[in-house]
Parts: C-alpha cells; structure tokens; sequence
C-alpha cells in the first residue's frame, strides 16, 4: 500500500515583518495565497525510513533526516509509538530554494501522507500543531487556499477570495536561504523603528472581491529590500514583468522567485513569454489560485 500527497505552492500577497523577537523569530502578518505549481509526496512502507526525489532541481533537496518530509514523519510517528519505517517519494515541481514553501510543502505533504497510511485518526488542530512545531509556513501548506498568518506565520485565519488571480513565476539562477533574508532585513532596519505587522485592510477587500487591480495596488513585501541587498540582478526580473505588463511584480517571500499579477489568464501566458526572452531568469511558470492546501490523491 501506498499513499500520495498532491501539496501547492504557496505566493505571499502581503508579508509584513515586525522586529526581530527574543526569540528569534519575527511577528509577521503574513497573506497566503496557495496557487496550482505542486509537489507529489508518495509513502510506502519500507525497512526504514529513506528519502528520494525527483523533478526540477531535486539535486538541491537533502535527502537525509533534515528534509522537512522526514521530520514530519518522525514527529508524527513520535507521537503516535509508530515506528516511521516509510519510503518517502518526492516528485517536485515547486522551485527550491524559491520563496514558494516547497520545502514546507514536503512536510505537509508527508504529514497528510503518514497520517493517511497508518491510520492514526489524528484530528485536524493535532496536525496543524505538528506543522507549526516542524515551520512557520507548513500549516498553510497543509490548509491551503488563503489565508492570513500571524505570529511567525503559523496561526491562520482563513480568507474569502472571490476570484480565480493569474500568476506569473520567474525562478532565479540561484538560490536565497531564508535566514540569511530574515538576517538582512535585520541589518537594513538596525535602529529604525519598525512597526507592528498588521494586514492591510485594502488587500483583504480585493481577495474578498476577486479584482485583481485592486490587489495589485495593495500587494507588498516587507523582506524584498532585503533580497533585492543580497540579490540586486532581482531587480531586473522586477523590471522585465512590469515592462511585459504585469499589474504587480514582487519578490515571493524570502525569495528569489519573482511573482507577477496578471490581469487574466491570457494576459499571464504574454509575460511569461516576455520574461522569457528577457534573459533575466531561469525559467518561467504560469499559475492560478487559490487551490486547495494538502490532498490525498491516491491511497
């Protein structure tokens, strides 16, 4: 018996960062939008637990006992006396690396997976605190469609979207880590008084209503500048997707991935094209949301 896991990826429509906390982390107001690009995660019993993967740049992706996919496991068979003895398949198809959550993705994936395979009856909120204990971004990667994060990002507030928004991806040449973005973003705002993260009220009305105009008005990025220090050629990704019409281009949480809102779907397909022949990224996507969060597609 086996069991597969189709899990999106994920574009922040608005991530606003508070001051670094005691502990580390950052309060964030944190506007998730799940969209069509997924990894497949597929479990199956084995001898031990082992870690493969395939598709785009599944080179990148560790394969041992750090893969967000193998701490899943083991935090759920640790709660439930299991012995996490799975083979964990990974086909990818969200970029590493990329600012999409694909690696939270994985471990949402993975957890739905194992959940499915042994049977374990565990409710809901005891999955949502799995993921919230393995990454900030896992939750939503399990909930899916949109939803507003607080705290690091891992507590959500479920979102109306009354449309269908077109997107455009432009992966870069290389990868951004996350805490070194966090760790930037620290530095730029050495000493400057950095508000509370609230989610504008402006962006939510435009979900709720389905108008893309109007969210491209509101979408921001608190953590862009700091990608944009660590990763200038960004810029001309940026510049590329508003030159080939985009009504709004941004960095994709942590980045590198460049995220452009399209007016519709045919609208989407010329930007793409456009970015594409610009030069200034690797490849390009197309993709629409919100799609629903993690999915039992075979079991």
């Amino acid at each position: 018996m086996s069991v597969t896991v189709r899990v999106p990826a994920k574009v922040n429509v608005q991530l606003a960062v508070g001051a670094a906390r005691p502990d580390g982390f950052h309060d964030l107001a944190n506007v998730f939008l799940a969209v069509g690009l997924h990894d497949e995660v597929t479990v199956t019993p084995a001898e031990e637990l082992r870690v493969t993967c395939e598709g785009p740049d599944a080179a990148q992706v560790p394969l041992d006992r750090t893969n967000l996919a193998a701490r899943a496991a083991f935090a759920l068979a640790g709660r439930y006396g299991i012995e996490p003895a799975v083979h964990l398949h990974i086909a990818k198809d969200i970029p590493v690396a990329g600012g999409m959550a694909g690696g939270s993705a994985d471990g949402a994936g993975a957890l739905l997976a194992c959940d499915t395979l042994w049977g374990t009856g565990a409710s809901r909120e005891e999955l949502l605190d799995i993921c919230a204990e393995l990454g900030s971004d896992v939750p939503f990667s399990l909930v899916g469609g949109a939803a507003l994060g607080t705290g690091r990002g891992e507590k959500l507030r479920p979102l109306d979207v009354g449309g269908d928004f077109s997107w455009v991806f432009a992966m870069a040449e290389r990868g951004l880590s996350t805490p070194a973005v966090f760790r930037e973003f620290d530095r730029l705002t050495e000493g400057l008084d950095v508000p509370e993260p609230v989610a504008s009220e402006a962006l939510l009305d435009a979900l709720a209503k389905g108008d893309p105009e109007a969210l491209a008005a509101a979408v921001s990025n608190d953590l862009q500048p700091a990608a944009l220090s660590l990763f200038p050629e960004l810029a001309d990704t940026l510049a590329a997707g508003s030159a080939a019409g985009a009504l709004a281009g941004l960095v994709s949480g942590s980045g590198p991935t460049t995220a452009f809102l399209a007016r519709d779907a045919g609208a989407a397909r010329k930007i793409a094209d456009e970015l594409r022949a610009s030069g200034t990224c690797r490849a390009v996507r197309t993709a629409s949301g919100p799609v629903p969060g993690a999915t039992v597609i075979r079991a």
